[in-house]
């Protein structure tokens, strides 16, 4: 369980990294896992244990508009 958060996870940082090296102002980013979501919406992911997290909520804090939704898994069709 712990190894999945952490790939998708990291799969997020990926894409926060490529939208912003396009130059995008403005993303929203689709994920199927709700404990992840919660995690970065979480007052405390600034100092979180696993480093990805960490990651995403530095990505966030730059100077664009980042929003998470929470998408169902058979909705999620570029993970299927």
């Amino acid at each position: 369980m712990d190894e999945i958060f952490r790939i998708e996870a990291r799969a997020i940082v990926e894409g926060m990294k490529l939208a912003w090296l396009k130059g995008y102002k403005q993303v929203e980013i689709n994920c199927d896992n709700v404990m992840l979501i919660d995690t970065i919406y979480n007052e405390f992911a600034s100092i979180s244990n696993i480093a990805e997290v960490r990651l995403i909520h530095e990505w966030c804090n730059k100077d664009w508009k980042v929003k998470f939704r929470h998408v169902l898994r058979v909705s999620n069709k570029v993970a299927n």
